[in-house]
């Protein structure tokens, strides 16, 4: 599959194929992914007792000075996987008992992903698991495939959007998107169990020394939404990685004043659905090996069905 690809924000318009690693994003047209298996991570509506089936793509179409998975999220490594393969492996996720397909960072492989999901009977629902910054058209395409968005807000000032991530445009982008999410999905449902069936949920992650954008991102929430409507997750699990020599006021975790100041604001603003991070949760410990995991049987059934003469 070859096409000319304007499907996230940077508008590249440059030609994906299967072998050619292109655009901002750096990534082919066929779906790279380089970990799927059961995650314990997420949040508890997520992750429930059994995990979340996540599925980690290659590639992204930010470039976030302080991306804890810039080993996947900056280039193409990983096994690319065809339409069949995608559906196999999601089925797959889905016998090992996990509450969910969780597609974490997928926006770049929409156009794949949404032929792979289309007519495919899971039984569970599917996550959209975002930086945010995507288009509004991407976000329709998805529209009846993904039960539940899951986008991060990362900044509030084009500025800040810019010196961390590349993108100006962030703040603008990322509220259209996350209307569209809300526009398809209205108010959250959580089942019986506690976990969550279908609607929006809000990742905001503290960057220390940026509590005034925080605040914003919380007002955005409180006033562009009914409430009660959206869950919101506060995230104070924001390390330093190595490599930030040019960003100094990054290389520190969020102290415990910041991180009260913004629950305090968040709690203010009247938002109670929803999860907070305590102080604690910093650290590289929940960052998973991307070594490959949970992919091996894909060779083993490419084979056997060249074996049987109908693998397309």
């Amino acid at each position: 599959m070859e096409y000319i690809c304007n499907d996230c924000p940077r508008n590249c318009h440059v030609l994906r194929g299967a072998n050619k690693a292109a655009g901002f994003c750096k990534s082919p047209s066929h779906a790279t992914v380089m970990r799927a298996a059961p995650h314990y991570g997420e949040e508890p509506c997520i992750s429930g007792s059994h995990g979340a089936g996540t599925i980690f793509f290659s590639g992204c179409s930010l470039r976030c000075v302080f991306c804890q998975n810039q080993e996947i999220s900056r280039s193409s490594v990983g096994k690319q996987l065809s339409v069949y393969e995608l559906r196999s492996l999601m089925l797959r996720l889905r016998d090992m008992g996990v509450h969910n397909i969780d597609l974490v960072t997928p926006s770049h492989y929409s156009r794949i992903l949404a032929e792979a999901l289309s007519g495919l009977d899971l039984g569970i629902p599917v996550v959209w698991n975002s930086s945010g910054y995507e288009s509004v058209d991407t976000i329709r395409m998805m529209n009846g495939l993904v039960q539940i968005y899951m986008p991060d807000f990362k900044f509030w000032n084009s500025e800040t959007a810019l010196r961390y991530a590349s993108a100006a445009d962030y703040p603008f982008i990322a509220a259209k998107a996350i209307h569209e999410m809300y526009h398809q999905r209205g108010s959250f449902i959580l089942g019986k169990d506690g976990l969550l069936q279908s609607g929006v949920m809000i990742r905001h992650l503290i960057l220390p020394g940026h509590i005034e954008e925080s605040r914003n991102i919380i007002d955005f929430v409180a006033d562009e939404f009914p409430e009660g409507s959206i869950l919101f997750s506060l995230m104070s699990q924001y390390t330093p990685i190595p490599g930030l020599s040019q960003y100094p006021e990054l290389s520190r975790c969020i102290n415990e004043e910041e991180s009260l100041s913004v629950l305090h604001y968040m709690r203010s603003r009247r938002i109670t659905t929803g999860y907070w991070q305590e102080l604690s949760s910093s650290g590289m410990e929940m960052i998973p090996e991307f070594d490959g995991s949970g992919l091996d049987f894909l060779n083993d059934m490419k084979d056997n069905i060249n074996d049987n003469n109908i693998f397309r």
